[in-house]
């Protein structure tokens, strides 16, 4: 399961020029599941997000999680997570869970959130929707919970600190 974060002063989503889902200043989340997600991924992926420290502190340092403020979130299924250019120009979206199984999980993301004290606005499971929001610093950030492996043989992931690079392999960055 993934998600791509971002930090907003403001967000909603529309379907059929009806405003559905609003926030203030929180988190937007665009979700995506895959085919090996389970509810425990959907309550990690929850759990994640209610303290991903992505909040400014007094300080403006982001050292605050959505729990520790606003507390909202608006959250937004998005299978395209998961779409592969790997081949060509064309993303296939192969690797995106079928909706049967998508919907459950990303309401047990929007469910989980709340019983952690979220206030979350949604949009509307595969509905044609407009999402406007307004980008906070900019911050966004991808989660991911139980990422797939990489395939064998493939070279370690770098990442890159703040005293320059380390290479690690994906197991060791979790």
């Amino acid at each position: 399961m993934r998600a791509v974060v971002q930090r907003v002063l403001r967000a909603q989503v529309r379907v059929a020029d009806q405003v559905i889902g609003a926030i203030g200043p929180g988190l937007c989340v665009f979700v995506g599941v895959t085919h090996a997600d389970t509810v425990e991924e959907a309550r990690k992926l929850a759990s994640k997000l209610w303290h991903l420290r992505v909040m400014d502190d007094e300080a403006g340092v982001m050292n605050r999680a959505v729990a520790d403020g606003s507390r909202a979130l608006l959250v937004v299924s998005q299978f395209t997570l998961y779409g592969d250019t790997a081949a060509g120009r064309r993303p296939s979206w192969m690797a995106a869970a079928r909706p049967e199984q998508a919907a459950p999980l990303v309401e047990e993301v929007v469910q989980a959130l709340r019983g952690l004290g979220a206030e979350v606005a949604t949009g509307r499971f595969r509905a044609e929707m407009e999402v406007e929001l307004v980008n906070d610093g900019p911050v966004t950030v991808l989660v991911e919970v139980n990422p797939a492996p990489a395939p064998p043989g493939s070279p370690p992931v770098r990442a890159v600190g703040r005293a320059g690079g380390a290479t690690a392999s994906p197991s060791q960055q979790q």
